[in-house]
């Protein structure tokens, strides 16, 4: 029976963000369907003339999620019995913008939003434009990893690493966004951003930490 030894590398890595992801999510909501359609149509329409203005591309601003949902509205009859009433319908569009990690213009698209009047809600993650060239740096530095464990192990035991036999991935996913957050409430949305005219935006998110492994089997000689 041949000898074996299998050993699990890891690949880690620490990457400095430079995508800039910022979701937005409306909500338009009215009885008539058409009406609703139009209302999400038109919010679409502000932002996206909004992003325009400073220097955005309308073709950036994409959708992630369309739906368009009935909704209910729980009101009292004349005994005071609380009943589901029909509300209308809701149009919700979940949208992503993506640009390159640069605080003028992360000021700029959140300029642009508030001043669409539309009030989404919002999220920015911080990321890398290429998740790929990470993913195999990882999946390098993983097998470089296993087989230095390997062969100190066998060299300890002294025999000889052989050739490789399997390699065991499970093809997980890999963490490729910094843990910093950066939000602005409505409140400060609906006030047109009060730091328009010059607030510091010159903050450094911070590292991507990313980790992937994988099992690497070996033969035993010696």
């Amino acid at each position: 029976m041949e000898r074996i030894i299998t050993v699990r590398g890891v690949g880690t890595a620490k990457t400095r963000p430079d995508q800039v992801v910022l979701s937005m999510h409306i909500h338009a909501k009215d009885k008539d369907y058409a009406k609703a359609m139009e209302r999400g149509s038109e919010m679409i329409e502000a932002i996206s003339s909004e992003l325009e203005k400073r220097g955005f591309k309308r073709k950036d601003l994409k959708t992630l999620d369309f739906s368009v949902n009935t909704v209910y509205d729980s009101e009292p009859d004349e005994r005071g019995i609380y009943r589901s009433v029909f509300g209308g319908y809701q149009v919700d569009r979940q949208l992503k913008l993506t640009f390159p990690l640069d605080n003028e213009k992360i000021t700029a698209a959140f300029e642009a939003v508030a001043s669409s009047e539309t009030n989404p809600d919002l999220n920015v993650a911080f990321t890398v434009k290429n998740p790929s060239a990470l993913k195999q740096e990882l999946l390098e530095k993983a097998a470089k990893n296993a087989r230095e464990k390997a062969e100190t192990l066998t060299s300890a035991s002294g025999v000889r690493l052989g050739r490789l036999i399997n390699i065991d991935y499970n093809w997980g996913e890999v963490n490729v966004f910094s843990p910093t957050r950066y939000g602005r409430n409505n409140m400060v949305m609906n006030a047109k951003m009060e730091c328009a005219g010059g607030c510091d935006e010159s903050f450094e998110p911070d590292d991507i930490s990313s980790s992937d492994s994988a099992a690497f089997t070996w033969a035993i000689e010696g």
